[in-house]
């Protein structure tokens, strides 16, 4: 089983539309990856109020280290989150899927 790490942009979305497209992104992996996948969950729900976006990128990419695979939503070449994310998996050799 993969470990899937999503990387997808958040700005302007409510908690369900973000869990809906995760959902999406997970049954899309499975379908080309031709199995069951292993979600890292890196929507941080329960973050310090105080978080800045380093915090959640610092976060995020502690994640991605942990990835067979990283899944980009669409939308994420035009996030700088999800493009930093994206370099780092091109960079150190994690596969990727993108939407």
């Amino acid at each position: 089983m993969k470990k899937l790490f999503i990387s997808q942009p958040m700005k302007g979305k409510t908690d369900e539309e973000i869990l809906a497209e995760r959902r999406k992104a997970v049954r899309s992996a499975e379908r080309v990856l031709g199995e069951t996948v292993e979600v890292i969950d890196s929507f941080f729900q329960s973050a310090p109020v105080d978080a800045k976006p380093l915090w959640y990128l610092g976060e995020s990419l502690k994640l991605l280290a942990t990835a067979d695979v990283a899944y980009f939503v669409t939308g994420w070449s035009k996030a700088r989150g999800c493009k930093i994310e994206h370099t780092c998996a091109v960079e150190y050799n994690i596969d990727r899927l993108e939407e």
